[in-house]
């Protein structure tokens, strides 16, 4: 599958796609250099958002798995940049456990652009398994500012 890497304030990032969708977001790979349409317009699109001038990404996107996979990042695309649900929202919305919601966010195939760092616990951050973990998570609420939210 078509990948390109590029450097990001968060670190390395790897966008991949498959017949011109991206299907994943990886920060474990590092070396990637493809040239698609769809990577270049996504490499554009992310870059402009850490630039802090995109708000809304418009790219082609194909989430795998289960139809509550993508039930569930449906539901997280929804939230609007610098605001945040929580996984007991979504749960609700959904009529599933949140329990149910946080492996959801924890399967989410494409995070930043589905933006599962806006998704919150009722008590505390909750997770968050890109690069940097929590740590991430919060950089990114900060760069959306939605930091109020963690005083």
């Amino acid at each position: 599958m078509p990948a390109v890497t590029f450097s990001t304030p968060i670190g390395p990032m790897t966008v991949v796609s498959e017949n011109a969708d991206i299907t994943a977001i990886d920060w474990r790979r590092t070396n990637a250099s493809d040239s698609t349409p769809e990577l270049e317009e996504a490499r554009r699109q992310i870059t402009a958002y850490f630039d802090g001038t995109l708000t809304v990404f418009d790219l082609p996107l194909r989430v795998g798995g289960t139809d509550f996979q993508r039930d569930v990042c449906d539901q997280i695309s929804a939230i609007p940049y610098g605001e945040t649900r929580t996984y007991g929202e979504i749960a609700s919305a959904l009529g599933v456990p949140a329990q149910a919601v946080g492996s959801g966010c924890g399967g989410n195939p494409i995070p930043v652009i589905i933006p599962c760092h806006r998704v919150l616990g009722a008590n505390g951050l909750g997770g968050f398994s890109a690069r940097g973990g929590v740590e991430t998570k919060v950089w990114l609420l900060k760069h959306e500012g939605a930091a109020g939210l963690l005083i």
